[in-house]
This record gives structure tokens, C-alpha cells and sequence, in this order.
């Protein structure tokens, strides 16, 4: 299936066109259809499978045949609310990027930066608002934001809301909207509470579900390495001297330990910054803008960067420390691996966080392979027997510290990730989420 087979006018599929992007992903192809046909929507997934460009695309083709020719005021109609500035920026370029060729316009609010440009552009007039909640009700307090004109409500990353305490906020800005409207709801996990809160926004919606959150890519070749945690940063370090991690994502749980990481690599010579949500807006920014450019090898993140961020090629994602909710993990390693491209995610063990590995090999159905016999793996480090030790992520090449016994796997000769052409979705094949090219 190609997107002209989803009834999008030309204008996007030029720009489609453009973007490089020729087939849908898996819940584009379902969504779109049921959103063009102004069906409210319940879509169940996680990040990376295309789902911005699910709902940007029709909600621009349906506000682009509203517009009229004269030149009132616009107002907002339609609303696309997101837990973190990150995701809303990152929306904001999809619809610059997908409404390229239409009249359609957007404006992005967010709070950590002076509301002054943001005041501006909403009294220009807009069509699609992306906001966060904690600004946009701070604006309609102050009289520069109305819902009264909203026709279509977009609640997106809907149980990572809840994670971050969102939930009186959304139902505040939820009365504001017109009892009338189409409303499209997207989570990476259902749990009973999300499905509550989707029960008090949809009207006998559509539900399209793909690529559960207990499901890890495929294309991202897991390890974990069993270290004290006063051996984390050595393990760490002796890891990032090997070239064959060109850029890594690393996970911690706290912003504190973020800034220790990044210092400490700076000092080892590894060029890092930390990203967390202490961290001013424009600090933010200017570190993930860094990293994507390739100006510093290491981005130290907490979890505020685990879904939304779309980092291209990113090849290795580093658990320092183990989050203490399973599906956290599959969204940080979901960072790489991406678009059918390959990625390998490195997870760290203490002895307190053993717990956290059993519930994390329990939701995704397979132990991670363990990295056996590296340099930091002294007195203290017992390898639980039920796990799969003997197998490894690599080679010594590529996992440093790894043993020769465990750096072959069963086959012999080197593991299929290793060496392998990166495919950034060059291959054909017939799972509509491995692309030429997919549209975020």
C-alpha cells in the first residue's frame, strides 16, 4: 500500500513526496481512513511507529478544506495536547513538514521559555494548536487561548500524561472543549485508568492497536552486563572507548544522576551532555540539537526523553540504570532500531535493581542475553543461574570486556548485528512498519 491509496489530497502527498516518506506505517494505514471519516479514535501505540504522522495527516487535509478565502481572524479547531515541549516541538515540525503545500497553519506553546512569541503567533491566528497542558491552561487563564471553535481533540502519549501527574489539568481543559468534536486518543499502554479516561473523551470510537509495548523491536539486539554500582561509571567509560559506539543514548532514573554522568564522561574525554526536565528549555534543545548533529557523542537523558524524541540512526542505547517499570525500558530501547534500521541496547544490573531485570524479561517473554567476564564483573557479581549467560550481545570488538567463549553465538562467526549494513528501511518487505522510508 502506498499513501495515495489513503485518499490524501496532493498537496500532502507532495509533501510526502518531499519528506522522502512512500509507504505507511502499520497504524498509518489503519488510522487514517476512520480519521478522514471524522470517527473519533483509540489508538493503542507506542512510539516509533508512526504515529504523529497518523493523525497530522488527515487533520490537516480535513481543516485545509474549511479555510476560507478571507482574511479573519483564524481560530483554533483543532488541539493537539502532549506531555513534554520535546514532543510538541517535534509535532510542530511534522505539520510544518506534512501542511508544507496547504494554507493550513500551527502554532506550538510550551512552558520553560517566555510566553511572548507564543502570545504572538496565537493572536495572528492558528488552525492547529500543540500545546502542553501546564501552558495552555496558564494562556486561557490569561484570556489569550479559547476552545470554543475546537473541532478536532488530540490527547497524545495518553498514560505518560498520568505518569507525570497530568491528569487535573487535562480534565480542566477538557470542559473547555465544545461538547461536539472529534476526538482521537493514542497510548502506548492501556492500562484500566487510561481506558477510564478514554471512556469520558470517545464517542463509539474506531480502535486500531499495533506493536504492543511489551513487544521490543527486533531489529534492537539486547545485552546486560551484571556490575556493582560503584563500577557503573568505569563499565561505562571502558564501553564508550570502543569506536564501534559512534553515539549513545544513556538512560538514568534521576536528573542528578544525569548531570554526574555527563560530568563524568566530559572529564574521560567523551564529549556529553545531560538533558532532564531542571534543565532550562533552550539548554534542552540546544543539547538534543548537538547530539543529532553529532557535535557530542553521549546524551545523558532521564525519562522525559524516553518517548517522543525521534533521533535518527541512532545506534546504541545505554540503560545505566534500569527503570523500575518494565514497559520504561522497552520505550527507552525503542529509541533505536528504528524504521526497520538495526540498534543495539545495553542495559546495566546492580544488585539492587535484579528485581527490575526479572519484570523486564517477564513483560517482553525472553531473558536478555547476559554479558559474562568483563572487566568489571570482580567480587560480588553473581550471575543468577535461570538466566541465559552464556550467550552475547557481540563480539569483543563491539561489547568490550565480553568473553571469547560468549562472543560467538550458537552459529559461530559473528552475530548477525554485528557488521551488518544498517537498512534505514532500504529493504522491501511486506510489514508496512519496515519502510523505504516512514513518515513519523
Amino acid at each position: 500500500m502506498s499513501f495515495k491509496n489513503l485518499n490524501l489530497i496532493s498537496p500532502i502527498l507532495e509533501a510526502l513526496e518531499q519528506e522522502g516518506y512512500t509507504q505507511p506505517t502499520s497504524i498509518q494505514s489503519q488510522a487514517i481512513p476512520f480519521i478522514l471519516e471524522k470517527k473519533d479514535l483509540l489508538g493503542c501505540a507506542q512510539t516509533g511507529t508512526g504515529k504523529t504522522a497518523a493523525f497530522a495527516l488527515p487533520i490537516i487535509q480535513l481543516l485545509e478544506s474549511k479555510i476560507s478565502d478571507n482574511r479573519g481572524k483564524r481560530t483554533v479547531k483543532s488541539l493537539i495536547l502532549t506531555p513534554t515541549r520535546e514532543l510538541a516541538i517535534q509535532i510542530g515540525d511534522s505539520f510544518s513538514a506534512y501542511g508544507r503545500n496547504t494554507r493550513v497553519n500551527h502554532a506550538v506553546i510550551f512552558g520553560g521559555v517566555s510566553q511572548n512569541a507564543q502570545v504572538e503567533a496565537l493572536k495572528r491566528g492558528v488552525d492547529i494548536l500543540v500545546a502542553t497542558p501546564g501552558r495552555l491552561l496558564d494562556l486561557m487563564n490569561q484570556g489569550f487561548i479559547k476552545l470554543d471553535h475546537i473541532e478536532i481533540f488530540v490527547l497524545d502519549e495518553a498514560d505518560r500524561m498520568l505518569d507525570m501527574g497530568f491528569i487535573h489539568d487535562i480534565k480542566k481543559i477538557l470542559t473547555k472543549l465544545p461538547a461536539k468534536k472529534q476526538s482521537l486518543f493514542f497510548s502506548a499502554t492501556m492500562a484500566p485508568e487510561i481506558k477510564k479516561l478514554a471512556e469520558t473523551i470517545l464517542v463509539n470510537p474506531s480502535k486500531v492497536e499495533v506493536a504492543p509495548v511489551s513487544s521490543a523491536a527486533e531489529t534492537v539486539n539486547q545485552s546486560v552486563y551484571y556490575v556493582e554500582k560503584s563500577n557503573k561509571k568505569g563499565l561505562l567509560i571502558h564501553l564508550l572507548k570502543d569506536p564501534a559506539i559512534p553515539q549513545a543514548l544513556i538512560f538514568t532514573r534521576t536528573k542528578h544522576g544525569a548531570d554526574r554522568i555527563s560530568k563524568d564522561l566530559t572529564k574521560a574525554g567523551i564529549t556529553a551532555e545531560a538533558i532532564h526536565g531542571n534543565k532550562s528549555q533552550n539548554a534542552r534543545q540546544r543539547a538534543l540539537e548537538n547530539f543529532k548533529l553529532k557535535k557530542i557523542r553521549v546524551l545523558v537523558a532521564t525519562d522525559i526523553a524516553a518517548r517522543g524524541i525521534d533521533i535518527e540512526k541512532l545506534s546504541h542505547v545505554i540503560n545505566y540504570e534500569l527503570p523500575n517499570e518494565p514497559e520504561t525500558y522497552v520505550h527507552r530501547i525503542g529509541r533505536t532500531g528504528r524504521a526497520g534500521a538495526n540498534g543495539i541496547a545495553i542495559a546495566f544490573c546492580d544488585t539492587e535493581e535484579r528485581a527490575y531485570l526479572r519484570a523486564i524479561n517477564k513483560l517482553i517473554a525472553k531473558e536478555i542475553p547476559v554479558i559474562k567476564e568483563h572487566p568489571f564483573d570482580g567480587p560480588g557479581i553473581e550471575v543468577p543461574k535461570s538466566t541465559n549467560s552464556g550467550r552475547s550481545a557481540g563480539p569483543k570488538q563491539s561489547q568490550p570486556g565480553a568473553s571469547k567463549q560468549s562472543s560467538k553465538p550458537s552459529g559461530g562467526g559473528k552475530p548477525k548485528w554485528f557488521g551488518r549494513k544498517k537498512s534505514h528501511g532500504n529493504n522491501k518487505q511486506s510489514n508496512n512498519n519496515k519502510t523505504s522510508k516512514e513518515a513519523r
